[in-house]
């Protein structure tokens, strides 16, 4: 569901990812952890995208190379809508701050603060949190609380029941008139008041009143290292257009003592003659995933004619492919190639070829199918002049 543009002095977005993540495990912080084939955070920035309004994204010290990473997985017209990052604080209440001080040349006036760890906000959710923030000056989501809640004491001893009808799990973005939330935050850093840990809380601490509007049980914040599952479960039934491709390539022997099949190097009496490394399969693999793209082929993105790709390593090519997968928000869900060759034999080899075409496309094993065959001695690949490759790529994409 596409939001219409809004102009950028009405709404801005602030971005919170400053945070380190470490529940989730990992070597890198949860927002940059991969999902669905890209950082959590492109997925964060792509739902944001829709309201086509300015993102001030706020980052942790020295994260600037891993943001990085974010923006080369999305789209140009998504990257575009981002602002260069401002480095968080100690807390979440500082980083916010920060990120609100950096709007202040635009004086947007209404602001969406959003925890760049809850990467599937629907457009819809987006928009209440507009009309709450107009109508009401501030605002946040919640959901109606379905669990007792108790209230225990230092020891571990229940003190109190709440009554839950009175209860709700507030979630992100929330919403305000930018002015409000920056006075709000401003006032409460210059009292040093450091133990407010959402945006709702800063404003009803200023003295405001905050309206709560309905939230979206799909709006998860990924936390610990089995979100990840949990949210690859639920964003992948969006992706309901499921597309094939499929890539066909040859190439001639020539003088050498071993062929690239596959990402794998396989001694053989005789190379395989080519601008790259002639490695037949994965140029196959390449095809499919463009093909199902509609996103021509291997030459028209690497061009023999250009002297840059002369003898290189063809897993930079299946990867370019699945990049452009993952910036139109899809998955890879299945690639099956198959050689044609007398030899060398493709037996001995096969599972270093699944294995390393899995790695190359960030894919599990039992998402990649090998395959050899001869052509019983017919043809150029029955007279051993060279080796033939055929693949098949399933993906999904988003409607």
């Amino acid at each position: 569901m596409a939001a219409a543009p809004h102009p950028a002095s009405e709404i801005a977005i602030v971005l919170v990812a400053a945070g380190k993540g470490l529940r989730a495990g990992g070597p890198v912080p949860k927002q940059y952890a991969p999902l669905l084939g890209r950082p959590l955070l492109a997925h964060t920035i792509e739902a944001l995208s829709v309201l086509r309004a300015p993102i001030q994204p706020v980052i942790g010290p020295g994260d600037e190379p891993l943001f990085a990473t974010v923006l080369d997985a999305l789209p140009a017209e998504m990257r575009a809508l981002c602002r260069a990052p401002v480095t968080g604080g100690d807390t979440r209440q500082a980083s916010v701050l920060r990120g609100l001080e950096a709007l202040g040349g635009d004086q947007p006036q209404i602001v969406l603060i959003h925890d760049g760890a809850r990467c599937h906000p629907a457009t819809q959710l987006l928009t209440r949190a507009i009309e709450a923030a107009r109508a009401h000056g501030a605002a946040i989501p919640g959901l109606v609380v379905s669990d007792t809640i108790k209230q225990v004491d230092a020891q571990g001893f229940v003190a109190q029941t709440p009554e839950r009808a009175t209860l709700r799990a507030v979630q992100t973005p929330q919403s305000f008139t930018y002015s409000l939330i920056l006075r709000a935050h401003q006032f409460a850093a210059k009292e040093n008041i450091q133990n407010l840990t959402d945006d709702g809380s800063v404003a009803e601490w200023a003295g405001h009143k905050v309206h709560l509007f309905p939230g979206d049980a799909a709006n998860l914040k990924v936390t610990e290292a089995s979100d990840f599952a949990t949210m690859e479960r639920l964003m992948s039934a969006d992706l309901t257009d499921i597309r094939t491709g499929q890539g066909y390539d040859v190439h001639a022997f020539g003088p050498g003592d071993h062929v690239w099949l596959g990402g794998v190097k396989i001694p053989h009496t005789a190379a395989l003659v080519g601008h790259s490394d002639a490695d037949v399969l994965l140029h196959a693999l390449t095809d499919a995933i463009l093909g199902a793209l509609a996103d021509g082929d291997i030459g028209s993105h690497f061009p023999p004619s250009d002297p840059q790709w002369k003898g290189a390593a063809s897993d930079q090519f299946l990867r370019h492919a699945v990049s452009l997968v993952g910036k139109r928000g899809g998955k890879i869900a299945h690639l099956d190639g198959t050689l044609i060759c007398e030899a060398p034999k493709v037996g001995p080899h096969r599972d270093a070829i699944r294995a390393r075409i899995a790695e190359i496309c960030d894919l599990p094993l039992h998402r990649v199918g090998v395959k050899a065959t001869t052509s019983e001695g017919l043809g150029f690949t029955g007279r051993r002049e060279g080796i033939a490759a055929m693949a098949l790529a399933t993906i999904r994409l988003p409607e």
